[in-house]
């Protein structure tokens, strides 16, 4: 049996999502079809993003999938802890999958393994094809030789406590934790008074973690604030990529069009993935046509462009899992948040200006001065990364 669409989405993420949503509102007249193996849209994830990551007019789109908002953030380090007056916000793939539901009815079909997919098809694993004038894949991340990658690599649990927690706002890093190895941190977000999404996470040079081991820092972590864990509600896990080096051009040679992690559309250093998938959305939107040529074409275009603003992030990267001691590399991210909060917004936004870099790089290093300038030169592999 075959169906013919005018767009077929490919794996229900976050970048797919946030594109059927754009042209639901935008191009109603076009018919769409996304896939997704899983029951639920979205999987099982929490996104987050910072208030200044968006532009107005994006705000008010994704307000609908927004479930919390808070007015600042705090950090912890060894000799530092700060509260940045930032707005930060989070999306949870309960929201997002009513909100889909909701928006797009029977244009959403879960429960439907692609088996394959090209430019103008795709194969499900019951052996149905679709057939479509452009395919897009968002079905996550997947290896490529053409990267050197490290990953964020996370154990989240979310638990309802016996008492109030007192946080106002989340507490993005805890690095005043045992690093266990290398960068380690723990992640808080205050869901409700009573209600906590806390996240061992580790920078690590492979996606692999112990969860057992996690959860264990979990509860200990908890312990140590004082906050009495009752019941576990939910456990998400994840290994985000971390972009050191690599080849845009091969990464790309052949490659139909994709998007979110399996385009490689993510920020390299915390790899959150929300403002680049909103601003492709809008950008493929804003066009009127749909051909598989122009539209792998200008994906292509937007990636290039993101790449071209990321060397200096992939070049931080190498810094931070290549120089000097492993379980000293959270001194990178101290020095880091002593800057100024405006520098540190336009970081996560990835809208760093030349100045932003300067003050970035100046003052004495807080890593070994020679071991810095070798990862900073040095490919992963032992040659002279691409940038």
């Amino acid at each position: 049996m075959t169906s013919q669409y005018d767009l077929l989405l490919t794996g229900v993420g976050l970048a797919n999502g946030l594109l059927a949503l754009r042209l639901k509102a935008c191009r109603p007249d076009l018919h769409v079809l996304l896939l997704d193996a899983d029951a639920q849209a979205g999987g099982n994830h929490t996104w987050c993003f910072h208030e200044e990551d968006l532009s107005a007019d994006q705000h008010s789109w994704i307000a609908p999938l927004v479930v919390h908002r808070w007015p600042h953030y705090e950090v912890r380090f060894p000799q530092l802890n700060r509260q940045l007056d930032s707005g930060y916000c989070c999306i949870t793939s309960v929201r997002f999958n009513e909100v889909l539901r909701d928006t797009l009815g029977d244009r959403l079909r879960l429960n439907q393994t692609v088996a394959s997919c090209g430019t103008n098809h795709a194969q499900l694993a019951s052996g149905e094809v679709l057939r479509a004038r452009t395919v897009i894949d968002g079905r996550g991340y997947q290896p490529d030789a053409a990267l050197q990658i490290g990953f964020q690599a996370f154990v989240g649990q979310e638990w309802t406590l016996s008492q109030p927690h007192q946080l106002t706002g989340p507490i993005l890093m805890d690095a005043t934790v045992d690093q266990q190895g290398g960068y380690r941190f723990v992640y808080t977000l205050p869901l409700t008074p009573m209600r906590l999404l806390i996240e061992d996470t580790h920078y690590i040079d492979d996606a692999s973690l112990a969860a057992v081991q996690a959860r264990q820092n979990i509860c200990d972590y908890a312990a140590r604030q004082g906050w009495q864990l009752e019941t576990l509600e939910r456990e998400e896990r994840g290994a985000l990529p971390i972009t050191l080096a690599g080849d845009f051009n091969r990464f790309w040679q052949n490659r139909q069009a994709c998007v979110g992690l399996r385009g490689g559309l993510f920020h390299p250093t915390t790899g959150y993935s929300l403002p680049l998938a909103a601003a492709l959305a809008d950008a493929l939107v804003a066009e009127g046509d749909f051909f598989p040529e122009t539209l792998v074409s200008r994906i292509h275009q937007f990636a290039q462009a993101a790449w071209r603003r990321q060397g200096f992030f992939r070049m931080l990267n190498r810094m931070l899992f290549l120089a000097g001691d492993a379980d000293r590399r959270w001194r990178v991210m101290q020095r880091f948040y002593r800057l100024s909060e405006g520098l540190i917004a336009r970081f996560y936004a990835g809208r760093l200006t030349l100045a932003d870099r300067a003050r970035i790089l100046s003052g004495k290093p807080p890593i070994p001065a020679l071991a810095a300038l070798r990862a900073i030169l040095a490919h992963p592999s032992g040659r002279r990364p691409s940038q």
